[in-house]
């Protein structure tokens, strides 16, 4: 029986849902490159969350290792860990066998095997394997064992404990191992997870010897988003970093580059082929010098330390300058020694007689300090992504008006009041020239003044491309005090 008409014939009435507005650029997640043969060039990059995770691919002595500790013991302790693979030597021909379940795993699937088979494509060249004997095998470990000795020395294989791994015995770009196939005797491929059909992953060719740089602009054009870079790796040399330094200076994607360095020529005043001095000469503000007597990975410390700050949260930003290094060992210098590092604009971390020792400087190779790059590059990614949530998550539109306009300087002053209360910016006077009704010598006693040209001034041809009158922004950064001056006069 029908209970009458529906009420949409009256009333209609739809919902249309917003869409999730975009996400900030994570500018607290450092990306630590290394080569060591852990993560393979197909996968490139991995994430960690603590170092436990980094030690259970990596142990604990590789150099990826080390600097992850550096960055996980800053206190408070940061979250996230990109390590990336650098193919500084050739690298071989790869075939990783799906994950086998617990059931797969159960050793009796294999020890049953008496006259086993599985033909492989190694560098091109047929390798057929007959008679695997897996009857005396005790674990899976053995499994692998025995499919490496009939390998007869062009592959090796492993068990990671999770899946079987074929690796090539060359390296270079026909370094190949192809997806296993049935062979003779009782057919072990599938069984192994090596093929195609049982879930195996693509295979991974060997590639070619790649420089530093190569490494870095394939891994920025990933996309998983890093923000700081750090190398850890024995074999890279001054150019790899001065190389590294101008692509992140230049590159479309923001970026901090941490250089850490025990070269004891950065002691020497006349010394200038040292990397602090190399990378200061080129005037590079996205790229700081890490200097300790005893440590290798010295960066990733300061990493660690100037990425725990939250730009959401109230009185967050920090200045580098006394803060600590956990891990490193403090240098004792004398004030000559000090003042040549200061002058090639090093980083350190030193003994003061006061019986603590602090990081010393906290600025970048060029005329900038860590956390001025750190704080605007936050700013610009917050103005950009906020602009672009009103534009996108708008059911209508931003009418080009003056009244739309604003609508956009709105969202550009509680960015801008975000960032006061942050602490990157500060009420104070504006020291350079001005725009519209700001001038030099003016006081910003907001800590920023946005600006944007009336609608009725913009050129024909950008209102019919429908663009929007420029927006500026004056910007007064709070700044911090590192050095104090005391003058005390004692009357009798």
């Amino acid at each position: 029986m029908s209970q009458g008409l529906p009420v949409s014939r009256l009333i209609d009435v739809s919902v249309n849902l917003a869409p999730l507005g975009a996400q900030f650029l994570n500018v607290d997640s450092l990306l630590i490159m290394g080569d060591s043969n852990v993560i393979d060039v197909s996968q490139r990059i991995r994430t960690y969350g603590d170092l436990q995770e980094v030690a259970a691919d990596f142990g604990t002595s590789a150099p990826e290792y080390l600097a992850a500790e550096l960055f996980f013991s800053q206190i408070p302790q940061p979250t996230q860990l990109y390590v990336g693979r650098w193919a500084h030597s050739a690298t071989a021909g790869i075939l990783n066998g799906a994950a086998l379940n617990s059931t797969q795993q159960q050793l009796s699937n294999f020890t049953a095997i008496s006259n086993g088979g599985v033909d492989f494509t190694i560098d091109g060249v047929a390798r057929n394997l007959t008679a695997l004997n897996f009857t005396g095998a005790s674990n899976l470990n053995g499994i692998a064992t025995i499919i490496t000795t009939a390998l007869s020395g062009h592959a090796t294989c492993v068990w990671t404990g999770e899946f079987f791994q074929v690796t090539s015995s060359t390296t270079g770009t026909s370094s190949t191992v192809a997806y296993a196939t049935a062979g003779a005797g009782t057919d072990v491929s599938a069984l192994l997870g090596l093929t195609s059909a049982s879930g195996a992953s693509t295979p991974i060719n060997g590639i070619a010897a790649e420089s530093a740089l190569a490494a870095v602009t394939i891994l920025d054009d990933l996309k998983t988003q890093w923000y700081g870079l750090t190398v850890a790796s024995p074999d890279i040399v001054d150019n790899d970093h001065i190389a590294i330094a101008g692509y992140i200076q230049a590159s479309g994607n923001p970026h901090i580059y941490g250089i850490s360095t025990t070269e004891p020529g950065a002691l020497v005043s006349t010394t200038t082929t040292d990397i602090g001095s190399e990378i200061m000469a080129l005037g590079y503000t996205r790229t700081f010098c890490s200097w300790s007597s005893s440590n290798s990975y010295s960066a990733a410390s300061i990493f660690g330390r100037e990425f725990t700050v939250n730009f959401q949260g109230n009185n967050t930003v920090i200045d580098l300058m006394y803060k600590q290094e956990p891990g490193i060992v403090a240098e004792n210098l004398t004030s000559s020694q000090a003042a040549v590092l200061d002058t090639k604009r090093y980083n350190y971390f030193v003994n003061y007689n006061n019986g603590t020792a602090i990081i010393e400087n906290g600025w970048m190779s060029g005329p900038a300090f860590i956390d001025e790059i750190h704080g605007t590059d936050a700013l610009a990614n917050e103005l950009q992504v906020n602009v672009f949530n009103l534009l996108y998550t708008n059911p209508t539109k931003i009418p080009q008006t003056d009244a739309g306009v604003h609508q956009i300087v709105n969202v550009c002053e509680a960015t801008c009041a975000a960032f006061v209360a942050n602490g990157l910016l500060a009420p104070g006077t504006w020291t350079t020239g001005g725009f519209c009704n700001l001038k030099q010598g003016d006081f910003l006693d907001r800590g920023y003044y946005v600006y944007a040209e009336t609608v009725a001034l913009q050129a024909t041809a950008d209102r019919a491309a429908r663009k929007s009158p420029p927006i500026q922004i004056a910007a007064k950064l709070a700044g911090a005090v590192d050095t104090v001056n005391i003058l005390v006069n004692v009357n009798r």
